[in-house]
């Protein structure tokens, strides 16, 4: 039996359990894909390809000896935010930053789970916007059109998964840079509750904005992939309960009220979802109604939560920005994010999120009050952009049309809500879209098992990019 480049976690882990395949295969595929691609998806900033393969025959010696664990041998990458020992954490910067001499607490539960890293993947500079390109690497490229960026800040991971490089891939959401870039590469993608996956040793990073979470091609293999990496690091601020994201994937998620939310909230650009985002996320909701479920029409009351979030952002942004050893190597556009961030420090940013109780209890009013379970929108406003469409944009036009194409997701992050990305279909120029499920607080295991009834019948997952210089062919063997 043979494992092909898009074979997922599960699978992996059931050929593996089963002898038919081997750790050292897997790897050496994954490496040898990646190098392949580079010169054309480019979603990798390290490729640790002889201690990975290392690893895999350590993960293959284990396997003959019997022993078992969740992702025991199969090979995962983490994006370029996340400590990995022995590797620098550039947060998609330039420059040269002393290696992490330790792992950080999801890796290290990754390696617990047995999983072989092989890599670090792209973020765009401080994962500030939804396109992953910079000085420091280039231009990381959309398999599905390598002149569209697969979004960002975790487009190296997304491109990676799409690609089928890597099975699954660990990414990060502050203001949408998990659910983003899965909309634009056609993968699932989780945002969990603030607290679910810890991110220590940068913790409440962003203000509270930022968590971890992972990207896949299934919702079990995203499922799996979460699993794995929650639970808290001792010195974490915020613990929710554990929850059980593969049984929940197994499960039917029962008759649910969903609300279908086209109106974004303020951003002062008049938006809308594009034509074809609008027709694909008709047919999820469609699709919902077909399957069982109530959809209508309503919309949550945001308010001005904006208000809340860019001090949050900015001084998020001020305080990564400072473990920079060499500031004057940042973006124009970081550097005004960071002056920013400074300006609106101290009380600004207590008084913001010191409204979150509030901006809970006004937004959670469609879930509590009027009764619904879910909140269906688009995740994004656009199909992906082209590459270079950010080139050579001030600080204050990049926000503007940054706003105007992602406007759906950062509310989700003001509040630290859990919501799930699904591919929603291919525009007419093959590009993809989605849409995200939105639920309140710990919520996890409802829009999971939503979003796995809605893959059993939309079957997203057979749909395949061509990126180009990638042989799609070739299986993998023991």
């Amino acid at each position: 039996m043979s494992t092909d480049e898009f074979g997922g976690l599960t699978e992996h882990v059931s050929e593996l359990a089963d002898g038919h395949t081997t750790s050292e295969a897997l790897v050496a595929r994954a490496v040898e894909r990646i190098e392949a691609s580079q010169g054309t998806i480019n979603a990798f900033r390290w490729v640790r390809s002889e201690e990975a393969l290392a690893e895999a025959r350590e993960a293959d010696r284990r396997l003959a000896a019997g022993e078992r664990l969740p992702l025991l041998g199969v090979p995962v990458a983490v994006k370029d935010d996340t400590d990995v020992a022995g590797l620098p954490t550039l947060f998609g910067c330039q420059g040269d930053i002393v290696a992490a001499g330790s792992d950080g607490e999801a890796t290290r539960r990754l390696r617990a789970a047995g999983a072989v890293i092989v890599g670090k993947t792209n973020s765009c500079e401080l994962g500030q916007w939804p396109f992953t390109e910079g000085p420091a690497f280039g231009a990381t490229r959309n398999p599905w059109s390598t002149d569209h960026t697969p979004g960002g800040s975790s487009g190296g991971s997304a491109a990676a998964v799409a690609a089928g490089l890597v099975p699954a891939a660990l990414g990060s959401d502050g203001a949408g840079s998990i659910r983003i870039p899965s909309a634009w590469t056609h993968l699932v993608g989780i945002k969990p509750q603030r607290g679910r996956v810890s991110l220590h040793p940068y913790s409440d990073a962003f203000q509270g904005l930022a968590v971890n979470g992972p990207l896949a091609r299934t919702v079990a293999d995203a499922a799996l992939l979460l699993d794995v990496v929650q639970g808290p690091h001792p010195e974490d601020l915020h613990r929710p309960d554990a929850i059980d994201a593969s049984t929940a994937a197994r499960r039917e998620p029962g008759r649910l009220r969903i609300a279908l939310a086209w109106r974004p909230p303020l951003t002062l650009t008049r938006t809308g979802p594009h034509p074809e985002v609008r027709r694909a996320v008709t047919g999820i909701a469609e699709a919902l109604a077909r399957l069982g479920h109530h959809v209508e029409e309503a919309r949550p009351r945001y308010g001005l939560i904006g208000l809340s979030f860019v001090p949050r952002a900015t001084a998020g942004v001020a305080e990564v920005a400072a473990l920079h050893p060499e500031p004057a190597l940042l973006d124009p556009r970081t550097r005004s994010a960071m002056r920013s961030g400074k300006r609106l420090g101290g009380r600004v940013v207590r008084a913001a999120r010191a409204r979150e109780a509030r901006q809970h209890a006004r937004i959670g009013e469609i879930f509590d009050g009027r009764g619904f379970d879910v909140v269906l929108a688009p995740t994004t406003a656009t199909p992906p952009p082209r590459i270079g469409t950010f080139d050579h944009l001030g600080a204050w036009r990049t926000n503007a049309v940054m706003a105007a194409a992602c406007p759906y997701a950062w509310p989700w992050n003001v509040l630290g809500w859990p919501g799930v990305n699904v591919p929603a279909g291919l525009t007419a120029d093959g590009l993809p879209v989605g849409a995200q499920l939105l639920g309140p607080a710990g919520s996890e295991e409802t829009l999971i098992s939503l979003a796995a009834q809605l893959e059993a019948d939309q079957r997203w997952y057979e749909k395949r990019p061509h990126a180009p210089g990638i042989s799609r062919s070739t299986p993998v063997e023991q």
